[in-house]
């Protein structure tokens, strides 16, 4: 038997509403969502009232329904909803700006506030296909709600907030500040997108909401938090378009692309890196343009395409070759040497080549040791160490290995650790040679204190 939902109950009495009216209210606010086919009559509300759980998004209509009524924010959690309509709206690209609005608010909320409500969902494996369609037909609609004004000296105050936590994230993992940032936005950037805005302001606003919102998702995905992670980068995706910024949408793609390769779906991860690929031919970051074609080969590399993926290496080293650092975004300081190299370095990894993994290693990991950034070294040295595995090198593989565990104990990053693990494995068909159970004992230490 279902338990009343008495959150929704209170919200009904305080707000002096008759089913009735509230399943009026309701259409209405459908139709501004675009959703026609959602018409519930008095009989349905009392079906939600007596526990049933009403299908996506109504829960968020719901909640959008008395925001309006009683002018402030209402979530789906005080109407008794919990966290299920949020985890899936988060993976809808809406043409709705509104809607995307109070979805990636909703999405921030439930992160910090309830963070086990997507614990235990799976990453949807082909969900970053039709958002990368739709922001390449660049369909947009509805303007903010009205209230105090947004200055542009607010925007800049957001922007300057974005590099401090992406040192954080660069420099610590992805693990370390994470919920600090998901609590600003929540706080000082997301209430800022409900108000209204001068056009240019607009555009600064959602581009400096989404270069942030996409570094959540990065975070998460850092941490292992994949569920939650791609939310995040679908809802950054709608805010750059909305921002009318195509490189920083490419950007994002590249991010969605890296995430799915690295979850075992390299087609899709490819199709993605296209796609952001022919979202910057009405622009140029080259910067983002080597990145994309180094994840394309990424994913080539998994699909055992080895002569397209040696192709898509050499088009992302022609790219960067045209970076210039004054002209590129701030969002994009992390695509340098010790990036792209150890990313080569795990493509040809795994191609079988141990000769061209090993020499970008190498290129990586001198990078990142003058930085100080311990988890791209951390990933080069595991990448170098898989490499002298590959010519059964032992030795060389344990030293390169015991690298990677010093400097994955300094970072806060399941990416790292992942690292490890996978040197565990690819190390056993040594058997019990000694280095590989002093590796092993010592990498287990790292994932347990991790």
């Amino acid at each position: 038997m279902k338990k009343p939902n008495d959150n929704l109950a209170q919200w009904l009495s305080r707000s002096g509403m008759s089913r009735g009216e509230l399943a009026r209210r309701v259409k209405s606010k459908a139709r501004e969502w675009r959703q026609p086919h959602i018409s519930p009559d008095q009989t349905r509300i009392r079906c939600w009232l007596q526990g049933e759980m009403p299908r996506a998004p109504i829960p968020n209509i719901l909640a959008d329904v008395f925001s309006d009524h009683f002018g402030h924010r209402v979530t789906t959690y005080d109407l008794g909803f919990g966290d299920s309509g949020t985890g899936d709206a988060a993976l809808v690209y809406n043409s709705s700006y509104t809607a995307t609005v109070e979805v990636v608010a909703d999405l921030g909320r439930a992160d910090v506030d309830r963070r086990k409500f997507l614990g235990g969902a799976p990453f949807a494996a082909v969900a970053g296909i039709e958002p990368s369609r739709d922001w390449l037909l660049n369909t947009l609609d509805q303007e903010p709600e009205p209230g105090p004004r947004v200055r542009l000296e607010d925007v800049s105050a957001v922007k300057n907030m974005f590099s401090v936590f992406q040192r954080m994230d660069i420099f610590q993992g992805g693990g370390s500040g994470r919920l600090i940032l998901a609590d600003y936005m929540n706080q000082h950037v997301y209430p800022l997108l409900r108000r209204a805005h001068r056009d240019d302001v607009r555009y600064a606003l959602c581009e400096a909401a989404a270069e942030q919102t996409y570094l959540l998702g990065w975070m998460a995905y850092d941490n292992g938090e994949h569920s939650i992670a791609q939310r995040y980068l679908i809802q950054s995706l709608r805010l750059a378009q909305e921002s009318r910024n195509p490189a920083l949408g490419a950007h994002v793609l590249a991010g969605m692309a890296d995430q799915a390769t690295l979850l075992g779906n390299p087609a899709e991860g490819r199709r993605l890196a296209q796609a952001g690929r022919q979202g910057l031919t009405k622009t140029t970051s080259p910067a983002c343009l080597a990145d994309l074609w180094c994840l394309e080969a990424r994913a080539l590399a998994l699909l055992g395409e080895k002569t397209a993926a040696a192709h898509s290496v050499a088009r992302s080293e022609q790219a960067y070759e045209r970076v210039d650092l004054e002209h590129e975004p701030e969002w994009a300081a992390f695509i340098d040497p010790a990036y792209l190299h150890g990313e080569h370095a795990n493509t040809f990894r795994d191609l079988g080549d141990a000769e061209a993994a090993e020499e970008h290693a190498r290129r990586s990991i001198r990078h990142a040791d003058v930085q100080n950034r311990a988890r791209r070294g951390a990933m080069s040295q595991a990448a170098l160490a898989v490499s002298h595995l590959q010519r059964r090198d032992l030795e060389a593989a344990y030293s390169a290995g015991m690298r990677t565990l010093k400097l994955s104990g300094r970072v806060k990053s399941s990416r790292a650790v992942e690292a490890v693990q996978d040197l565990q494995k690819r190390m056993r068909p040594f058997g019990r040679h000694r280095l590989v159970a002093d590796f092993d004992e010592r990498a287990r230490e790292l994932v347990a204190a991790a």
